[in-house]
């Protein structure tokens, strides 16, 4: 059993809270159990012996590839993000790429993340897109890396299902969801939509989403950080602009619950068409 905060693998798993590598801190057996699934490589697995003795633990450690390192409750608690890890951590290898790696799926719905620096929200925003169908994710240089604790333990593992990548700009974003696939031609551009809290169509009217088939469009739904919001630079190359309609006094809402209206918003219209 490790007892000691100097041995060498604890050493190893505290760097990666900082990290921004192709490694991950995995926190919790809800994360493990979901990088096991997700058929992600699980290095090294450290579980308290209350965890191994649960029939949970029993099962999640059959499943791993080594057996895990027994560690002493205290050291396991000071090591984690979370305020309890409930007796499990585990480190996986989680690479992160460009663009490229995100799929090229006509009609699809993208996020494109600007600056947002909150890994919490990022792990929101992961789990909000996989449930509403998105097919991946965009983060602009300087947004949070997705392989942080925070963000991996907030999208309860949509980060380690969600295609992201990393250091997009927009250029490139169009020019690859634009590209010929095997089986198609090559796309027209994406269209850009923002939300912005007045003026804008309104989400549940959207004339301008419904004109000349524009639902079945491969659509970039661009998010802002917590702060300043969208780049003016971002915002001009929207071409479409909602608005959530709230009531008053309120003014805005955040990005996380702001992208949720508008994507199921945007799921529900387009399965209505469909069908229509």
């Amino acid at each position: 059993m490790i007892v000691s905060r100097q041995n060498r693998t604890l050493k190893d798993m505290r760097r990666l809270r900082r990290s921004k590598g192709e490694r991950a801190l995995l926190e919790g057996p809800h994360l493990v159990a979901a990088a096991q699934d997700a058929g992600l490589r699980i290095e090294t697995v450290m579980a308290t012996a209350e965890f191994l003795a649960s029939p949970a633990g029993g099962a999640l450690a059959a499943g791993l590839p080594r057996p895990p390192l027994t560690v002493e409750a205290r050291l396991l608690d000071e090591l984690a993000d979370a305020d309890s890890p409930r007796g499990l951590l585990a480190v996986a290898q989680l690479p992160r790429g460009g663009v490229e790696t995100l799929p090229v799926r006509a009609g699809g719905i993208y996020l494109f993340v600007e600056g947002l620096q909150d890994p919490g929200n990022l792990g929101a925003l992961a789990r909000v897109a996989e449930a509403a169908g998105a097919a991946g994710m965009a983060l602009s240089p300087g947004t949070v890396h997705p392989n942080h604790p925070r963000a991996l333990r907030a999208s309860a593992g949509s980060l380690l299902r969600l295609p992201v990548a990393l250091g997009v700009e927009p250029d490139l974003l169009d020019r690859h969801l634009s590209q010929a696939s095997p089986m198609a031609p090559a796309s027209p551009a994406p269209r850009w939509a923002a939300l912005v809290p007045r003026g804008g169509d309104d989400l549940y009217g959207g004339a301008d989403l419904d004109a000349a088939g524009g639902w079945r469009d491969t659509l970039v739904l661009a998010l802002g950080s917590e702060g300043p919001g969208i780049s003016p630079a971002l915002l001009a190359r929207a071409t479409l602009r909602l608005t959530i309609p709230v009531a008053p006094p309120v003014e805005s809402l955040n990005a996380t619950v702001a992208a949720a209206l508008t994507l199921f918003e945007l799921r529900r219209r387009r399965r209505a068409r469909e069908r229509g």
